[in-house]
């Protein structure tokens, strides 16, 4: 009979029968006894009323018996810890018994056990087991010790635990090393120092190498995961571990594969990507992979997520297995969508006809998610291989002409997209998109209509008509379609302003006045000031030139791909998020891949995408100009009698004009010399004479000329005196009246510079006088990115009217008196920066030697951390921190007697604004800071 009898039991009474049973003193009985409590256990029964009774059994050679009353005692330990300890004297005895079996069961039991009162009695128990003769008592003593150190982190510690552990690494059983190995990642993932519990080195590399080979599959996958952590100190080493782990792609468990893949394709960073061996590998990788798609749809659904990942690094792998993807009748959605998906990656010029002929397929299915996302594929296809885009038109208007609904639409939305990266091409076919129009009823489709409609208006004869058939249930509408529908009518206006005048009004009045949507009220009201205000200006701004789209927009961010390859077979690459957005406590260190030894790390026009080609980023449509023209002027208003009422007003209103005086200030020095020097910001603190000792303030330029002005003339510059960023002006009266009421507004800009106070003028200020003024700045303000980032754009008001300029904040001021990094987070930092945020470039005719630099930079917040010479040459190591938490490291080459430097400056994050926090902006951003500090315009 079998052990099911058991669960059957309901008796009234049963708890004391139970004790009776369980002191019995028949073996049998009281091995039936503890059979019974663990069923009632397992149920749910509150049997811990029988904890005495059946810690009194756990002193028997029986082990089966024994394993059920630790099986009890694990379950009960915690919520008697009081208890808990009787057991503890036969644990430590059962650790010394002369079957491996028992001793194993025993310290394993100890370790399951989490009971503060009982980790101190474990210590003792546990370190004999961790030098036990029998390799099973070994490898399982291990495992414990990452359970207490869970419990107890620094008796572990304070024991010698990891001492021990470390030792097994060099065990004569390749299980016994496995489970050290797996003890000590569970223990690093757990650790808040930070730093790793044991440094990996070449002696320990090759141990681990050699129990490879012996090991379970599950015992490879965590020595695989450990070698991943591992970083070679030469491209030989790489190379020698590549080739000892390359015979695992032939295993038949996915997770070693996938363990394996993730190894190779950290340590192929290292190697030059034109090597034989990097081809040969190359070439290797591909067949494991693809045998992992012929599993069951759940681990093909793993790898090809896995494979995603790897395509967009490392497209070469798998360009020849086009085929592999091809969706099969029978695969689950999920695993359709994500082949579907690397199709679009692999997609070249080669294959294009046959991807092609698939996704037409694809688009007859009847499956409906399937097929919109196998209809926006031609439209990725067109857009990713320009060679085949005519042929990509064509098959998106051979499925429009079906006439189902949903194809239909998703042709439309991807149509846009190509209208936008192609213009002026294929508008042929517009024609047959609005014989569509009454048969789109979904917002994205609407959208992309209404969109092709307002952006080709002069082409489409009743572009009026269908616009004006659209804005009958404008408030039925989707925020998608009423924004896109606003912006589409006001085209319209600018391009057929004659016949169209009644349709923009009313589309701005249900805008504005009708709608409660902010966005939509903000964008009218904006629209409704430009074409009331300056309708050539509104042109500008509407019909502007638009960038061209990209299929590459989808790829990860760079960073983010390199983070999830080093977490490849993880559940991170299944999700395509680092560990920290999901698992608690995991917000530590990020993994990134090494950087490239052999290649163009430091050139400023190298690839720093990472894998395949730059994408181009349709950037956001936020207009500048707007946050300008809503903003409040703030500050006194004092006007002399003279000015009347609706001067006044207009004074006060800066929707009222001025939009064409936004513009980038390239007016002439007092001098007549340029206004800025030619020379660099780093050249002018070079050539400072020995006297200057604080920092550089770059002389006054003409910010706002009298002509602009109305007789208001404004010079100006930045300065940083005791960490407090100023403007300092010259305001000068040259008009034919006195001057009041001055007051400053500074727009959103990308360092979040804002007045710390209103702006202090002689007031009045009379005809012919000039006064200077300082106006404090602070770096709280909202941040939005400015092109280029360091302009600033200014409204100055007086009580003749408002006046805008434009003026450009020299970096050096955001340098702030605590960029002075520690030495050893400098170093650490230096190597952990990926390779794509350094760029280098050199400084001509620089008539200092390294002191002279050193000191020079320090009285600009340009910190040197540390210099040493090799070779002859000078090396100085520096740092520096912008106001809004920018990192910059930057190391100095200098050639005694040689007046040209060479600096390479390495840029990451400390606290970025959202706004500017961009890969896309990084390497801009590097190229920037140097034209603009070290070289100036």
């Amino acid at each position: 009979m079998t052990d099911s009898k058991y669960f059957t039991t309901t008796k009234k009474g049963e708890i004391f029968e139970l004790k009776s049973e369980l002191n019995s003193d028949k073996k049998e009985k009281k091995r039936e006894a503890v059979k019974k409590v663990i069923a009632s256990m397992t149920v749910g029964k509150d049997v811990s009323a029988l904890f005495p009774d059946v810690v009194n059994c756990m002193q028997t050679d029986n082990l089966e018996l024994k394993k059920l009353v630790y099986l009890y005692l694990m379950n009960y330990a915690k919520s008697q810890p009081d208890m808990a300890i009787m057991a503890v004297n036969t644990f430590v005895k059962d650790c010394e018994d002369a079957n491996p079996l028992i001793r194993a069961l025993a310290v394993r039991t100890m370790g399951c056990i989490r009971v503060d009162k009982i980790t101190e009695y474990l210590c003792e128990p546990l370190r004999k087991c961790l030098k036990d003769e029998d390799p099973y008592v070994r490898k399982t003593a291990a495992v414990c010790v990452a359970k207490l150190y869970d419990i107890n982190s620094q008796l572990v510690e304070d024991q010698g635990f990891l001492d021990q552990l470390k030792d097994l690494l060099s065990d004569s059983n390749p299980m016994v090393v496995a489970n050290a190995v797996a003890a000590l990642s569970e223990m690093n993932d757990a650790s808040q120092s930070g730093s790793p519990l044991i440094e990996m080195n070449a002696q320990t590399i090759n141990k681990l190498l050699t129990a490879l080979n012996e090991c379970t599959e599950w015992g490879q996958v965590f020595i695989l995961d450990s070698l991943a952590n591992y970083s070679p100190k030469d491209d030989r080493e790489a190379q020698s571990i590549c080739e000892r782990i390359t015979p695992r792609l032939a295993h038949a468990n996915a997770a070693v594969v996938l363990s394996a893949v993730k190894v190779l394709m950290k340590f192929m960073e290292m190697l030059s990507s034109d090597s034989d061996f990097v081809s040969m590998l190359t070439k290797k990788l591909a067949p494991p992979l693809v045998t992992l798609l012929s599993s069951e749809p759940e681990v093909q659904y793993v790898a090809l997520r896995n494979i995603n990942l790897i395509v967009q690094k490392r497209p070469d792998i798998l360009k020849h297995e086009m085929k592999v993807f091809f969706v099969k009748y029978n695969d689950p959605i999920y695993v359709k969508l994500e082949k579907l998906d690397i199709m679009i990656r692999l997609a070249s010029q080669a294959n294009i006809a046959q991807v092609l002929s698939e996704l037409k397929e694809y688009a007859t299915e009847v499956d409906v998610d399937f097929v919109r996302k196998a209809v926006r594929a031609i439209g990725r296809c067109a857009i990713k291989v320009e060679q085949s885009a005519e042929r990509c038109v064509s098959t998106l208007l051979d499925l429009i002409h079906t006439k189902v609904n949903y194809v239909v639409q998703e042709a439309i939305v991807v149509i846009k997209d190509i209208f936008r990266k192609y213009p002026n091409k294929y508008e042929s076919i517009i024609s047959t998109l609005c014989e569509n129009l009454d048969t789109l009823d979904e917002p994205e489709a609407r959208a992309s209509m209404i969109w092709i409609i307002g952006e080709y208006a002069e082409r489409i004869d009743n572009a009026d008509e269908l616009l004006e058939s659209f804005l009958e249930g404008f408030h039925d509408e989707n925020t998608q379609v009423q924004l896109q529908l606003l912006t589409a009518i006001v085209k319209l206006f600018l391009k057929r302003p004659t016949d169209t005048q009644e349709l923009v009004q009313q589309v701005l009045s249900l805008a504005t006045q009708d709608s409660d949507n902010p966005d939509l009220r903000d964008r009218g009201f904006i629209y409704w000031r430009l074409l009331s205000t300056d309708p050539a200006a509104a042109k500008e701004v509407v019909l502007a030139e638009k960038p061209l789209i990209s299929e590459e927009t989808d790829l990860l961010e760079p960073t983010l791909l390199d983070e999830l390859i080093c977490h490849i077979s993880s559940l991170a690459s299944v999700y395509h998020k680092p560990p920290s957005a999901f698992v608690e406590g995991r917000a530590g260190l990020r993994k990134s891949l090494p950087a490239r030894s052999q290649e163009a790390v430091h050139e400023p026009n190298a690839n720093q995408s990472g894998g395949g080609a730059t994408a181009t980023v349709i950037p956001s449509q936020d207009s500048l100009i707007g946050d300008l023209l809503s903003m409040d002027i703030g500050g006194p208003t004092v006007a002399p009698n003279s000015v009347t009422s609706q001067q006044q007003s207009a004074a006060v209103d800066l929707l009222g004009g001025g939009l064409d005086s936004l513009t980038m200030n390239n007016s002439t020095s007092p001098s007549g010399g340029p206004s800025q020097s030619t020379t660099g910001l780093l050249g002018d603190i070079f050539g400072f004479s020995s006297a200057q000792s604080s920092m550089y303030i770059p002389p006054k330029t003409v910010w706002l000329p009298a002509d602009r002005g109305k007789g208001c003339e404004i010079w100006g510059s930045f300065s940083r005196k005791n960490g407090q960023i100023s403007m300092d002006m010259t305001i000068s009266n040259k008009a034919m009246q006195p001057m009041a009421g001055f007051a400053v507004q500074l727009n959103k800009n990308s360092f979040g510079v804002t007045p710390a106070r209103a702006l202090q003028v002689l007031n009045p200020l009379p005809v012919g006088v000039s006064h200077e003024t300082s106006l404090p700045l602070l770096i709280t303000g909202p941040v939005q990115r400015m092109e280029p980032l360091n302009n600033l754009q200014v409204a100055v008001k007086n009580n003749i009217d408002v006046f805008y300029f434009a003026c450009m904040i020299p970096m050096h001021v955001l340098f702030t008196e605590d960029g002075q990094m520690d030495k050893r987070v400098f170093l650490a930092t230096w190597k952990d920066i990926p390779a794509q945020n350094e760029v280098q470039y050199t400084l001509n005719n620089v008539q200092l030697n390294a002191d002279g630099v050193v000191q020079r930079m320090q009285q600009n917040n340009v910190f040197t951390i540390a210099k040493r010479n090799v070779e002859g040459q000078d090396m100085l190591y520096q740092s520096l921190k912008l106001s809004n938490g920018i990192w910059v490291l930057n190391e100095l080459k200098i050639q005694p007697g040689n007046p040209n430097f060479t600096v390479s400056f390495c840029t990451f994050y400390a606290v970025l604004p959202h706004h500017i926090c961009t890969t896309k902006y990084l390497f801009f951003f590097n190229n920037w800071l140097f034209l603009k500090i070290f070289k100036l315009n």
